[in-house]
């Protein structure tokens, strides 16, 4: 019968593969809940090295995974650079104990064109149908860091309820958003306001990106 250690190691190839998935701003990591404990086995994406201790996040999470009782816990929260998408995937031994661990991390606060560099094929890779699938899977992109900007704003206590859709639209911007076709729209519908505030926050955004730059901060 395979050891625990040797289950988990099993799943080393699957982490490479998964960081290539989730492309540059992807990071999967395989621990070992086995002495010592929460150590890295394998990682892939990211900053860190095997040997790598869990991060206080990855054991908030782990935890949390653990007090549900279940397999898999998915989420999106808030780490000190911004929101982040996570899935823990619990992995168990010959006799059903808990051996490891496989965490996968994707950052939210990307820029949207980087994001969809890594999620859709090359234009030189694309069929001569790809077209139309292009542009649904721009909308779901778009769509999905719309809803998701918006739940993490208007969840922080930090900013005011009359200043969310600001900071909301604020956001949008610094990632890119209003460059992609009819976002303004959407954004518009989503927070139920109408284009011309949308485009008043954007403008607003502009000055104050342009009041603050080192060329106008320059002393006379």
């Amino acid at each position: 019968m395979r050891t625990s250690h040797e289950v988990l190691l099993r799943y080393a190839e699957l982490v490479d593969g998964l960081a290539a998935l989730y492309g540059r701003h992807g990071e999967a990591v395989l621990y070992s809940l086995h002495e010592p404990a929460g150590v890295a086995l394998r990682v892939a994406g990211g900053n860190r090295q095997p040997g790598a201790a869990m991060t206080d996040t990855e054991q908030r999470l782990l935890t949390e995974l653990q007090r549900r009782g279940g397999n898999r816990l998915c989420l999106t929260h808030q780490r000190p650079g911004g929101p982040v998408r996570s899935l823990l995937q619990a992995l168990r031994g010959p006799a059903g104990e808990l051996s490891g661990v496989l965490c996968l991390h994707l950052d939210l606060s990307a820029p949207l064109h980087e994001l969809m560099a890594d999620l859709l094929p090359p234009e030189n890779e694309r069929p001569q149908a790809s077209a139309e699938n292009f542009s649904n899977n721009v909308e779901e992109l778009v769509t999905l860091t719309v809803e998701r900007t918006i739940e993490t704003i208007n969840a922080d206590p930090d900013v005011a309820n009359n200043a969310k859709n600001k900071q909301i639209v604020t956001t949008l911007f610094e990632k890119g958003i209003f460059d992609i076709k009819d976002a303004i729209a959407m954004v518009s519908d989503k927070l139920n306001i109408s284009k011309h505030t949308v485009y008043l926050y954007i403008r607003q955004k502009k000055r104050d990106d342009e009041e603050s730059s080192p060329h106008n901060q320059e002393n006379p």
